[in-house]
């Protein structure tokens, strides 16, 4: 099942499914582009995880950690499919990066691996963007990681059956490839995440867990249309703008 946050013609927020006829709410369709699509959750945080891809580690001259490598971005920076992100001004390089997001189900902490599905609600896509002039000088990535709207998450929360463990994700700017991996490729796998984050802080219902980006990222530019597209979930869209 494909679960859509959405806010109808009248202005009510709703949660239906979106199915090959459209998003059905209370025996309603409605056109997909005839409503505001809304992040698929509300999260009080995204942990994200960075260098889960040896791949992406190699392209970005680093060492493959030996745990996950843990950040943070808070709910100001999320955005919605179909979105416009608004660059940070004055930024040379922001990025682009594809990752699969878990979101949580219900409460949890100190998840044993093999408990830790029993937690999740389902999955959907993501775009880490990502300011690298900033990242790149910080200790804690705030300021490269943070910022505004700079979490496009959906459009869907796919039912964990729906994903294959190896399914393929990738993402498309202006309809060319840029990244094309498997899930298959994880470093660290979701349970093996969700035991490492909850050993250390709560994970409430809706709070996303991001499980890194494959190689092939790249900078974004102005009027940019960005696709991240992972088996099983529909497309996330989401443009660009600097200022």
């Amino acid at each position: 099942m494909h679960r859509v946050r959405f806010c109808d013609p009248a202005g009510s927020v709703r949660t239906g499914e979106w199915t090959d006829e459209g998003i059905v709410f209370d025996g309603r369709t409605y056109a997909p582009e005839s409503v505001e699509i809304l992040p698929p959750c509300e999260p009080t945080k995204v942990v994200c995880v960075g260098r889960n891809y040896a791949k992406h580690a190699a392209e970005t001259n680093s060492e493959i950690p030996d745990r996950p490598l843990l950040f943070l971005k808070p709910p100001n920076a999320l955005s919605a499919h179909g979105d416009t992100v608004p660059l940070p001004a004055g930024k040379e390089r922001v990025e682009h990066e594809a990752e699969l997001a878990v979101v949580i189900g219900e409460q949890c902490r100190n998840v044993p691996e093999e408990e830790a599905m029993e937690y999740v609600a389902g999955f959907t896509c993501l775009d880490d963007v990502s300011n690298r002039d900033d990242q790149r000088i910080e200790r804690n990535w705030v300021r490269g990681k943070a910022f505004d709207n700079s979490c496009p998450i959906g459009p869907v929360l796919a039912t964990p059956e729906e994903v294959p463990e190896d399914a393929r994700i990738s993402l498309r700017v202006n309809g060319e490839t840029r990244q094309d991996s498997t899930l298959s490729r994880f470093i660290f796998t979701v349970p093996e995440l969700i035991a490492e984050i909850t050993s250390y802080m709560t994970l409430e219902a809706g709070d996303v867990v991001s499980t890194g980006t494959p190689e092939g990222v790249a900078p974004l530019s102005d009027g940019d249309r960005v696709e991240v597209d992972i088996e099983g979930i529909r497309t996330l869209e989401h443009t660009v703008r600097r200022d």
